[in-house]
């Protein structure tokens, strides 16, 4: 009898999807990538075509297989770890789209959102869905869709269009449409999900005008969904979390108080706070980590809109550097930054700032600022903002943190790791393996296949790679960090209401 015992992991991220094969240590047999189109129709919106998530998704999944030339039957589950709220609607009957996929940083609800503030939901959202009201949520990118997409509300209310994250796509997908399904993480993205009693909200259906019957079954984020077919036929789809959530399950933050901070795209810092929902005094987010066993674990989370997207924007729109990993070369050809400061705004700030107006901008420039300086400040800038969001953590959670583990692939960026050890003032831990995100996703199917029976047999599969600790002196620090609460002032509020 043949052992299936590997594990095919999807990390379909915002810029990029990703395949990773498994052995059941943990170990990575094969990896594969395929990057996709951003489209900017507009300033401030960000669009992804669906079918091409799915096509490089399903591509590279077949990739890795082929790689590592193993059977089908070695592969006891597929593990699905997503970009979050994006939104995509599609007709059930023929499984197209009716408009791309709106992403996660889009800001064309801006308004929407004001509006929704000004009839006074702030409250009524925070307590029921843990969110804030924000263009970065699904609830207000699907209403637009229904909106302003020419048939789409009567198609609708007629029961004809399913909405769903990008997990719900990839699915439905996987498995010829059989299955529409998404799980809690995801749902707690969308500004439609109670996270207390675990189910849509009619409340906020109703704000958003959104029918019942678009939304998907929301599951836990470990059992069997169903079966795919086509290529990858027969092999069950048993873990589902959002790509955060699955980084920090990946990262072994499953006690009370554990933290972790994914460097992508964004950047997204997640604390573990056990079974109880803790409401946030400072802007975070209070939102499930995953359900598995029955028991559902929630999570703090600091939501940072732009990480690793400044050392794209160096690459593509500055042309300082030909490609993402020279960056830390080029930063580190300077002993600082020149009192410069960038503060990665594009599509506004995040926790916790929550300022939807807010524009990218650098300050401090003289006629002796470089390129080095300006890549400097970019990768400080990230740290900085996970400074804003760890402070705000530790006043909410009332824990003060020992350490920060990391991952995504900007923890690989040495300077940035060292800077916010010195900033934060506590040991940065990188794990050996920083493909935690799709880890998470795959120990969760893993677990709900019987490839692991416990969690004590997953926690023993992460080790650290290197701890970076902490040497700049507190007034040192405290004055950084003064200056760059400065060139914040300067990047708020920017763009007026009506253009946004």
């Amino acid at each position: 009898m043949t052992m299936r015992d590997h594990l095919l992991a999807f990390d379909q991220g915002t810029t990029s999807s990703r395949a990773l094969l498994l052995d059941p240590d943990g170990g990575i047999v094969a990896v594969a990538q395929a990057e996709f189109r951003q489209i900017f129709p507009q300033p401030g919106w960000v669009e992804h075509d669906p079918n091409e998530i799915w096509a490089t998704q399903s591509g590279v999944a077949a990739e890795v297989v082929n790689r590592a030339n193993l059977p089908l039957n070695r592969i006891a589950a597929i593990g699905i770890t997503n970009q979050r709220e994006t939104t995509i609607v599609w007709d059930r009957r023929t499984g197209r789209p009716v408009y791309n996929a709106i992403v996660w940083q889009d800001r064309r609800t801006a308004g929407l959102c004001d509006r929704l503030k000004a009839d006074g939901l702030e409250k009524t959202v925070q307590e029921r869905t843990g969110l804030v009201i924000d263009a970065y949520f699904s609830g207000t990118k699907m209403a637009w869709i229904l909106d302003h997409v020419d048939g789409a509300r009567e198609k609708a209310e007629r029961g004809e269009l399913a909405f769903g994250t990008v997990d719900s796509w990839l699915i439905w997908r996987l498995t010829g449409g059989a299955v529409h399904v998404t799980d809690e993480t995801n749902a707690s993205r969308t500004l439609l999900f109670n996270i207390h009693t675990r189910e849509w909200d009619e409340e906020m259906l109703r704000h958003l005008r959104v029918p019942r019957s678009m939304l998907p079954d929301v599951k836990s984020s470990s059992e069997v969904y169903g079966e795919a077919t086509g290529t990858l036929s027969g092999i069950p789809i048993a873990g589902i979390a959002g790509d955060q959530q699955s980084a920090l399950f990946g990262q072994m933050c499953h006690e009370p108080g554990t933290v972790k901070n994914t460097y992508g795209t964004g950047c997204f810092m997640l604390m573990n706070t056990g079974k109880d929902a803790v409401p946030s005094r400072n802007k975070l987010l209070t939102t499930i980590g995953w359900r598995h066993g029955g028991e559902t674990h929630y999570a703090l989370e600091g939501s940072i809109f732009v990480a690793g997207a400044v050392v794209q924007w160096l690459r593509d729109g500055l042309k300082i550097i030909r490609s993402s990993s020279e960056v830390e070369a080029l930063a580190s050809s300077v002993p600082d930054t020149g009192d410069v400061y960038l503060v990665p705004a594009f599509v506004g700030l995040g926790a916790p700032h929550w300022d939807q107006y807010a524009r990218g901008s650098i300050v401090g420039m003289t006629r002796g600022t470089t390129d080095a300086h300006i890549a400097r400040a970019a990768l400080e800038g990230i740290a900085f903002q996970t400074v804003d969001v760890l402070r705000a953590m530790e006043n909410d959670s009332g824990i003060s943190l020992k350490e920060l583990r990391v991952d995504g692939g900007a923890s690989n960026n040495n300077l940035l790791m060292q800077f916010q050890a010195d900033l934060l003032g506590i040991p940065v831990i990188r794990p050996a393996n920083v493909e935690t995100t799709g880890l998470g996703s795959a120990f969760l199917a893993g677990l709900a296949v019987g490839v692991y029976k416990n969690l004590d047999q997953v926690r023993q599969l992460w080790k650290a790679d290197r701890v970076f600790e902490p040497s700049m002196s507190a007034d040192r620090r405290e004055a950084l960090h003064a200056r760059w609460r400065k060139a914040l002032d300067h990047a708020r509020s920017w763009v007026e209401p009506d253009a946004a």
